[in-house]
């Protein structure tokens, strides 16, 4: 008998006059005197069989057979077989006893094949529903890139692959085989430590490469076992950022900086994109157990508001950032708005951002006013304050030249952030002169409107010599600029810059007796945030004073050069005169005064 090969077809040719292939083959190999008795067809392609090796294996065929009209039934159609025809012929295959492999390409479609066709042991021992489980169990869920690569070809089957349990097994088995890899990695790194940083993280994230090819249900399956399995957040996070590297590359290309609606041309469609993005958001790690890359944080925020994604979605993203918008460059701020007349950046996320950051600040003060606070907190919030209010000062003098940017924006901007934020108003003086010039046609009443924030008292020297003389600002506010000029000028004469304010805070801070416990602690934090930001402006007052201070000694010094340079050379001369006026043993010597103004006649007669 010829051997057979794994490459055997079994399908009928589409030529209807011609001999079916599968009948020729196998009923002159295997069973060359009975001739095929039924066809069956999968998906519109028909296979010429025998009843007598099917029916012994496969439970649904023994059962239509057994149903028929006649038991001579000839013609048999399977509706929605998983695989389709191809993996159908494998299982026929099995049932004719050829030889074939088993791989992890078909595992997944023979298991859902042979459950289709009732192929269990109650009809034959080591079915084909035995042999599957067989290698998914022992082989695949050993082997990562397996179990991946069975995920991959459950892709296109039905839902009886979840009913199978195929699915959540190489879920389970992916997860456990990354938690062995992380343990071994990092046993193995406490032996390497020559190697390069660098080394050692590829070593450690191989996996990461593999999953980017899984769809984004089995890729957030996997992911949500990690993390309950004990993967390294850290590992998680860096997997999330190569998935949508990987994913949504497309979304860039074709829609940043365009107010038109996403074209579903660009690689995935509009939906698949949103449903990408709202699930990564959804599996990044809580706050405290990771430190997710502000950049990652900003470029998922761009992709959610292009491709619309829900509101909760965007929350947290902006919540996320909120909790370290200190470390935020400007740069990161400046979000394309994709709304058509619409000014250039989305102001209003930018502003939600900031909501949030000072709620946050609100309420971790709420949280310590059972008690007193230590002084490394309170400087470490307030100094997260005083670089916000930097940064949000720079953001406004970026987008202020904006010319579709409406002035109730602006001034929402600058009303967020509170007065102790800023311990000088040189940047908001600067956004707010920069916005005046961009928008001429305000009105004197939009003008005032606008300067009302600029604190005069916080303005610097600098600043306040440059707001003096600028036509742009209305009068009464170059007025009350000079006045304070003036008054600050005068106490720094009188020696009393401060000192006033100062006693009066104090005084101001004592409790009243009619005040509760925790309104009275509230009011101590309040009176203790200004003085801290008084002392911060008198710092800035104090370098102001010691740069005019070297400056005017500098130029004193410049002045007095020539007449200090003659008082040098008299001296010396004088010097010269003394050593060779001849043999001073028999003179008598002269008072001090006598002496030096007859050194200076003898000077003035030898030159």
């Amino acid at each position: 008998m010829v051997p057979f090969s794994d490459n055997t077809s079994l399908s009928c040719p589409n030529n209807p006059s011609q001999a079916p292939k599968f009948a020729n083959t196998f009923t002159t190999r295997i069973f060359s005197d009975v001739a095929g008795d039924i066809t069956i067809t999968v998906d519109g392609e028909s296979f010429l069989l025998h009843k007598f090796p099917l029916v012994s294996r496969s439970g649904k065929i023994r059962k239509m057979v057994a149903d028929g009209k006649d038991y001579n039934v000839s013609k048999l159609e399977l509706v929605n077989f998983p695989g389709g025809p191809h993996t159908f012929e494998l299982a026929m295959k099995f049932c004719y006893g050829m030889n074939f492999e088993i791989t992890a390409a078909n595992a997944a479609l023979l298991r859902c094949a042979a459950g289709y066709l009732e192929m269990s042991e109650d009809y034959r021992e080591e079915n084909l529903i035995a042999r599957t489980e067989v290698y998914l169990n022992d082989v695949v869920v050993q082997s990562l890139e397996k179990c991946v690569e069975v995920l991959c070809t459950c892709e296109n089957l039905p839902p009886i692959v979840e009913e199978l349990g195929i699915i959540n097994t190489c879920v389970e088995a992916i997860a456990m085989n990354a938690c062995k890899e992380q343990l071994v990695s990092g046993l193995s790194a406490l032996d390497c430590n020559g190697e390069s940083t660098e080394l050692k993280t590829g070593c450690m994230e191989w996996w990461i490469e593999d999953l980017s090819v899984l769809r984004i249900d089995y890729y957030h399956k996997v992911i949500t076992s990690m993390a309950r399995k004990g993967v390294r957040p850290d590992s998680i996070v860096e997997s999330l950022m190569h998935y949508a590297q990987i994913s949504l590359k497309s979304i860039g290309k074709c829609q940043i900086w365009n107010p038109a609606r996403p074209n579903s041309n660009c690689g995935t469609t509009e939906n698949e994109q949103k449903t990408i993005v709202e699930a990564l958001v959804n599996l990044l790690p809580t706050l405290k157990s990771s430190n997710v890359p502000l950049s990652f944080l900003f470029g998922m925020l761009r992709m959610a508001i292009m491709v619309e994604a829900t509101v909760a979605c965007r929350l947290e993203l902006e919540r996320r950032i909120a909790f370290r918008l200190e470390m935020v460059s400007l740069d990161d701020l400046l979000i394309p708005s994709l709304r058509a007349g619409d000014s250039l950046f989305d102001i209003d996320t930018v502003h939600r951002i900031l909501v949030n950051f000072l709620q946050q600040i609100e309420d971790e003060e709420n949280e310590d006013s059972g008690g007193y606070e230590s002084d490394g907190l309170a400087s470490l919030g307030h100094g997260s304050l005083l670089k916000v209010g930097r940064l949000i000062d720079s953001y406004l003098a970026e987008i202020a030249p904006d010319p579709y940017l409406s002035l109730q924006k602006f001034i929402a901007m600058i009303e967020t952030l509170p007065d102790y934020a800023r311990v000088i108003d040189d940047g908001l003086y600067r956004a707010i002169d920069i916005y005046l010039k961009a928008h001429p046609m305000l009105s004197d009443h939009e003008c005032k409107k606008l300067c009302k924030f600029i604190d005069c008292q916080k303005l610097s020297q600098e600043a306040t010599k440059h707001a003096a003389q600028n036509e742009r600002l209305p009068v009464q506010m170059a007025i009350k600029v000079l006045y304070f000029e003036q008054l600050r000028l005068k106490n720094a004469l009188c020696g009393s810059s401060g000192d006033g304010f100062l006693s009066q805070k104090i005084s101001s801070g004592v409790p009243s007796a009619a005040m509760s416990p925790r309104d009275n602690y509230a009011s101590l934090r309040r009176e203790n945030r200004e003085l801290k930001l008084e002392i911060s402006r008198m710092r800035v007052r104090l370098s102001e004073l010691e740069k005019e201070q070297v400056v005017m000694k500098r130029g004193m010094m410049e002045k007095s050069g020539n007449g200090k340079t003659f008082f040098t050379s008299l001296s010396k001369g004088i010097g010269r005169i003394g050593i060779f006026s001849g043999p001073g043993g028999g003179k008598r010597r002269k008072p001090r005064g006598s002496e030096g103004k007859s050194g200076r006649s003898r000077r003035y007669s030898v030159s």
